[in-house]
């Protein structure tokens, strides 16, 4: 018995057909890929928020400092994580092995919930390969100096399911140096937020426990967030918001962003 072969033309039908069902399917992948990185940044954001209420608990409601200042010893300080001494020009390992030094360590001993798993800034020298992803908000113990007076104890956050603790940030220096700022007077933003999910959302640790996406609307906000992301050796800390949305995009922030007063 003989068997009809395929032509040449129905051979080059066939892996077109193959070739457009990959193009459908293949996004509707990365899409369900993402998610479930998106769905693993919440949880380590949630682990950090946790611990950071633990730490609360045991010191009799003191906030763990939320700067981040070189050394080798946090016990004075108390300082969620240390900086290496080489700051951002510090080995990956390094980081890694200081941010164990910090006060939130012994609540939370797996280096990996300290960054988002689509956080590439590891694997790009552009960023000096930073590791760890998220940062507390400067309100929260976070030092004076940023036009506002931080709290120092968790009594003093009016109102703590509106606050956010952690955020997701994209330091373009190598580390996320410090706290995440914004100016509550002359209204402006200081530091990007880390959008490594969807370019216009990123993760929120608020001061209740809960976490959540929230999505921004300014394509000028979104933009100057790529731009820490992609272009790290051009972008420029601080931006006075542009326009009606993104000012809308500002009062949310502020909002959310816990004081105790302005300076």
């Amino acid at each position: 018995m003989r068997f009809k072969a395929f032509t040449l033309i129905e051979l080059l039908v066939v892996i077109a057909i193959i070739a457009i069902l990959m193009g459908i399917l293949m996004p509707a992948l990365r899409a369900v890929k993402e998610e479930g990185r998106s769905i693993s940044c919440r949880s380590n954001v949630r682990t950090l928020v946790l611990a950071y209420l633990i730490y609360k608990d045991e010191n009799d409601g003191k906030l763990c400092h939320a700067s981040t200042p070189t050394g080798s010893d946090s016990s004075n300080l108390g300082c969620w994580v240390i900086m290496p001494p080489s700051s951002g020009d510090s080995t990956i390992e390094e980081k890694k092995e200081y941010i164990k030094k910090g006060a939130l360590w012994p609540y939370v001993k797996d280096i990996d919930a300290y960054r988002c798993p689509s956080d590439k800034r590891n694997k790009s020298a552009n960023h000096k390969y930073a590791f760890r992803t998220f940062s507390i908000t400067g309100g929260l113990n976070g030092g004076s100096g940023w036009e506002a007076v931080p709290c120092t104890n968790y009594t003093e956050i009016k109102a703590p399911a509106t606050k956010f603790v952690f955020t997701t940030e994209c330091d373009p220096r190598g580390y996320n140096m410090n706290s995440w700022v914004i100016y509550p007077k002359s209204k402006r933003w200081v530091d990007p937020f880390a959008t490594w999910h969807k370019r216009n959302s990123n993760t929120l640790g608020w001061a209740d426990g809960h976490v959540d996406k929230h999505r921004w609307i300014s394509e000028g906000l979104i933009e100057w967030n790529e731009k820490a992301l992609y272009y790290p050796t051009s972008f420029s800390f601080y931006r006075t918001p542009a326009s009606d949305e993104e000012m809308e995009d500002f009062d949310f922030a502020l909002k959310a962003y816990a004081y105790r007063s302005l300076e």
